[in-house]
């Protein structure tokens, strides 16, 4: 479920951001009230959890005086169970950097927009997925699926550049990259490990599909037999139908979850 802030940052922050009680780190700040109310006595604990989400009120609603460059600002909000994240303007920057031949200077409407739903998206997965400390990446996974990003650009040269260019310092760059291994863990886990593809289902993708699409791709060559392209049809159909289970685990997350639009871009 989508919804759409207010036009007024004043309205904006009094109805959205007070409303989701300004979740920029819901378990870090969970966990620090928790000490606050064990150490101290309850009237002075309440008095130190609305002394931060004033200051954070301040904070959020500070205005750059005139001239002065605005280097960031609030998106959205992905709420799912009791975990809110906050989508910024970095975050789509960001997005966009680590996609090959995608423009960075002035980015379109559409190119922000569809880079916020890819956000979202994995906003949705990750939040799900840290509810398996097990897939949780190891070091090893991290640098290889950096190592797999940089070979998608032009040169290691040219991502330094892109990354340099949006402000993504290298812990940000990791802790991405650390989510990424971590949502495709739980993608794993949860849909392409248990997907089944039956002998009849390799059948008739060979007859009514594949036979056409080599003959086309490799005119005058003998066609494979059934078994020669098993393997390749049972790869094709896997990825299918992990698709289709990921696009409808997204659209129910998304009926369930509250996004917030604090500021369209």
């Amino acid at each position: 479920m989508v919804r759409w802030g207010g036009v007024s940052s004043k309205n904006m922050i009094g109805a959205e951001v007070r409303k989701m009680s300004i979740k920029l780190n819901y378990k870090k700040r969970r966990s620090t009230l928790a000490v606050l109310r064990s150490s101290l006595s309850p009237c002075t604990a309440v008095t130190y959890r609305h002394l931060f989400l004033l200051t954070l009120l301040i904070l959020l609603c500070s205005v750059p005086a005139r001239g002065q460059e605005v280097l960031d600002k609030m998106v959205a909000t992905v709420t799912s169970d009791v975990e809110t994240d906050l989508i910024t303007y970095s975050d789509l920057r960001w997005q966009l950097a680590l996609q090959p031949d995608t423009p960075l200077v002035n980015p379109s409407s559409e190119a922000l927009n569809q880079a916020l739903r890819l956000v979202e998206d994995q906003r949705l997965i990750l939040q799900e997925a840290k509810k398996l400390p097990a897939i949780a990446p190891t070091a090893a996974e991290i640098q290889a699926e950096l190592n797999d990003l940089v070979k998608r650009f032009p040169s290691p040269a040219e991502f330094q550049q892109r990354v340099a260019r949006v402000g993504l310092t290298s812990e940000k760059l990791n802790d991405i990259v650390a989510d990424r291994v971590r949502t495709e863990k739980y993608l794993d886990f949860r849909f392409r490990n248990f997907t089944v593809i039956t002998q009849q289902e390799v059948a008739d993708y060979y007859r009514a599909t594949w036979v056409a699409q080599f003959k086309t791709r490799n005119p005058g060559r003998i066609v494979p037999t059934l078994e020669g392209a098993r393997g390749e049809i049972e790869r094709i159909l896997t990825e299918r139908k992990v698709e289709s289970d990921i696009d409808n685990f997204l659209d129910g997350a998304r009926e369930r979850a509250e996004i917030v639009i604090l500021n369209p871009v």
